[in-house]
């Protein structure tokens, strides 16, 4: 087979050579065929040229080595090339005829220094973690990036003495303390503070999570670490609430804008926009399997239609501004086929659509400030951005997420617990749960959501869930009823608050057949249809073990169709009838503190109907 002429002309150009004074005059640096930014093209998943050199300074013991590998495997991860120069791994091999002597250690700096240069070069991202002691030794690796026009980033890893000598995992510093080992830096060889590093890292206050996450920022500001690898991480969350400026501007002009007054669902959903639920909003790739929208009459529209500002109003306030507006047919019949998979007007939210207005409004959304209930339930209402921050608090390595519009009893439970066990088998150490429970709107025979918080927060108060790793935080969504299409979005939506698994159950987002009483949607779907959902990142699906009541041992237990005697299933509409005459669920069932609070609540609604 004959290659073209031409193939050999890319592969094989003119020979461009170049002079340097160097101690052998014979040698002479090649210019390589191909550029940097087509090695990052070949290389990663995202264009243009990512490679740089993170520099770990710090003393032995100081958490170098565990930053720089756990920041390695995150960003191989998000497809970002990167690779951990190890200072023991180099000293058996490229350095192993180095000891530890000033100049072996100066030249040991250098090679690694010019062995990182070249894997930056070729576009990954090195990480390079050595105590390299001297100030002299680290603005020479600097200068060696930076003459050959690459980005070198000190990060100093600044943890105390006595804590590096407290861990002390090769136990150096107790050999260096009986004189074993001479020169070992921190006890009889001194460590040169890093004068201006870019980065300082706290490894005795701050978890690696903590350290790491620094680290991303910092590339993500100076442009190493794209948008793109930051929504695999869960995604750059795009908030539409307005700066203070902004805010004082847009209200000026208040008085000349025609206003919208909006439904109490309508503001549940601006808040599920404002607050970064919908990220991205305006990109593909992304699942977004509900459409999020605000119908309007249409008197409305023939108010609204040529204003190019609105002002969205709730309770006689102005929440939000929306900025040139479209309006668009509302094809409720097609919506509600497309979405619920039926138009019979007994199911709950079907009805709601088919009588709301018949247009649609859309447009930018610039929201005042952040939407409040005063209910006495703010607290619990996080954003994506605080959930991310209280699981960073909390050190979470693995964040699963739990949905839920019901009471929990002992199955639900079983199941968080679990997952919480089989997280920790497989490698991490700190697994949270999310115990997110939908906060918008429900139908009115469901457990109002004061209820239901109070009876989650018993729940933790008892020890059946761990307080200590368990974020309890409300969803603002509305609920739909719209099955396997819902828990699309359920799903979706947590991966703006950074989760890594997400536990599905039978009949997610399901409802009774209005007419027959039987499920409307197939309750194995759920977890079938999110297994095959693009655009959910790296997020895992947990399919829900399905839990019975198990009469034999009396406690709620996975349930087995071999043994199927032994298992009564207690359904949420069928714990709530229990409720609501009185009576006790079998023991086991749920924690008797927790029940104690549904009992009270339907005990209120029996006072009140007498």
């Amino acid at each position: 087979m004959e290659f073209p002429l031409q193939l050999f002309n890319v592969m094989i150009p003119a020979r461009k050579r170049i002079r340097l004074e160097s101690r052998a005059t014979n040698i002479t640096p090649q210019s390589h065929r191909v550029t940097r930014e087509q090695r990052a093209q070949a290389l990663g998943k995202y264009p243009n040229f990512r490679g740089c050199t993170i520099w770990f300074t710090g003393l032995s013991g100081s958490g170098k080595t565990t930053i720089s590998f756990a920041l390695e495997k995150v960003l191989c991860s998000v497809g970002l090339p990167a690779y951990g120069l190890d200072g023991d791994n180099m000293r058996h091999g490229i350095c192993k005829n180095l000891g530890f002597s000033e100049e072996d250690r100066e030249e040991n700096i250098r090679r690694v220094a010019e062995v990182a240069k070249l894997f930056a070069d070729l576009g990954i991202i090195a990480l390079a973690s050595f105590i390299s002691p001297f100030e002299r030794d680290r603005r020479r690796a600097r200068k060696i990036h930076e003459d050959s026009g690459l980005i070198f980033i000190e990060c100093f890893i600044d943890t105390p003495l006595e804590v590096c000598e407290r861990r002390d995992p090769k136990g150096l510093y107790e050999k260096a303390r009986v004189g074993k080992i001479l020169d070992f830096t921190g006890i009889d060889s001194a460590y040169e503070v890093p004068e201006n590093p870019e980065l300082i890292l706290h490894a005795a206050e701050e978890t690696v999570i903590q350290c790491v996450q620094r680290v991303l920022q910092y590339l993500h500001e100076r442009g190493i670490f794209p948008d793109e690898a930051l929504m695999r991480l869960g995604g750059k969350v795009r908030e539409l609430f307005v700066d203070e400026s902004e805010r004082l501007r847009l209200e000026a002009s208040l008085s000349q804008m025609p206003k919208l007054s909006l439904e109490k669902i309508d503001l549940q959903w601006l808040q599920v926009l404002s607050e970064g639920w919908a990220t991205p909003l305006s990109e593909n790739t992304i699942s977004q399997s509900i459409p999020i929208v605000l119908p309007v009459t249409s008197e409305e529209k023939a108010k609204l239609e040529n204003a190019d500002l609105i002002a969205l109003c709730y309770d006689g306030h102005t929440m939000a501004i929306l900025l040139k507006p479209e309006f668009y047919p509302h094809r409720k019949e097609e919506r509600c086929a497309r979405q619920f998979g039926t138009c019979h007007l007994g199911h709950p939210t079907v009805k709601m659509i088919m009588q709301a207005g018949d247009w649609l409004v859309g447009g930018e959304v610039k929201t005042l400030k952040p939407i409040k209930w005063n209910d006495g339930l703010d607290q619990y209402r996080l954003t994506p951005m605080e959930i991310r921050q209280r699981l960073v608090e909390m050190g979470a390595d693995a964040i699963f997420a739990f949905q839920l519009r019901n009471p929990i009893h002992n199955g639900h439970a079983l199941l968080m617990n679990d997952t919480k066990r089989t997280l920790i088998s497989r490698g991490y150490k700190r697994p949270v749960l999310l115990l997110h429970p939908l906060g918008g709107w429900t139908k009115d025979d469901d457990v109002p959501l004061a209820v239901r918080m109070k009876q989650h927060q018993t729940l933790l108060e008892e020890g059946v869930l761990d307080p200590e790793s368990t974020l309890l935080a409300i969803f603002p969504s509305p609920m739909l009823y719209a099955g396997p299409t819902e828990v699309m979005w359920h799903a979706r939506a947590r991966m703006a608050a950074g989760i890594h698994f997400y536990i599905v159950g039978r009949d997610p987002a399901g409802i009774q057949h209005p007419d027959t009483g039987d499920y409307l949607y197939d309750p194995t779907h759920g977890s079938k249809i999110l297994s095959m959902t693009p655009g959910l990142g790296d997020v895992e699906i947990l399919p829900f073990k399905v839990a019975a009541y198990n009469k034999r041992t009396q406690q709620m237990d996975y349930f087995d169709p071999s043994r199927k005697e032994e298992f009564d299933f207690i359904s949420g509409s069928r714990m709530r009838k229990i409720a609501r005459e009185g009576a006790q669920p079998p023991d086991g069932f749920m924690a008797p503190k927790a029940w104690e609070v549904l009992a009270n609540y339907y005990r209120s609604l029996q006072n009140t109907v007498q």
